[in-house]
């Protein structure tokens, strides 16, 4: 073989891999922001689910946890949760509501918003639980609201839809 040709080819290939690697930066730049949405979903839906006996029908284990068991722990003291049922409710609400709206990518910088300020009462609560849980649900939040829904997801769709230039008849 020539050793002329054998340069030459040898000078594509970081052309070859710098367009693989934008390839793949951009099919991962349209995964990422799926993937974290059902990342951070998938627990607080699973915790929802836990709540509820039936449409609207709180469980007596949620009640009881929110009653007894979870107390607010702050400076060192501990505290009663106040309106534990009221907050039974709007937690196994949320815990529904918002992981569903995460995965379509619907008002998901909300979601995640609301899902972070859930962790953040949720440390005061199991405040033990900071680094297998509480860090990487916050940090995937975070992240959710830095980069949006990414475009797989409603939201951009519908972003899309209204910033189509409309033609006239």
């Amino acid at each position: 073989m020539n050793n002329a040709r054998v340069v030459k080819d040898w000078r594509r290939v970081p052309g070859a891999v710098d367009c693989a690697l934008r390839w793949l930066a951009k099919l991962a730049g349209m995964a990422a922001p799926f993937l974290l949405r059902v990342a951070l979903a998938l627990p607080f839906f699973k915790s929802g689910l836990t709540k509820w006996d039936g449409f609207l029908s709180l469980s007596p284990a949620a009640s009881f946890l929110f009653q007894e068991e979870f107390k607010l722990h702050i400076f060192g003291q501990v505290y009663d949760l106040p309106a534990p049922g009221v907050l039974a409710f709007a937690s196994g609400s949320a815990e529904i509501i918002l992981p569903v709206l995460l995965i379509l990518g619907l008002a998901t910088r909300l979601s995640a918003l609301s899902l972070l300020s859930m962790t953040a009462v949720i440390q005061l609560i199991v405040p033990e639980g900071w680094a297998n849980f509480h860090l990487p649900w916050a940090t995937m939040a975070t992240a959710l609201i830095a980069i949006g829904p990414g475009r797989v997801s409603l939201d951009y769709w519908i972003r899309e839809f209204f910033e189509r230039p409309q033609t006239s008849a």
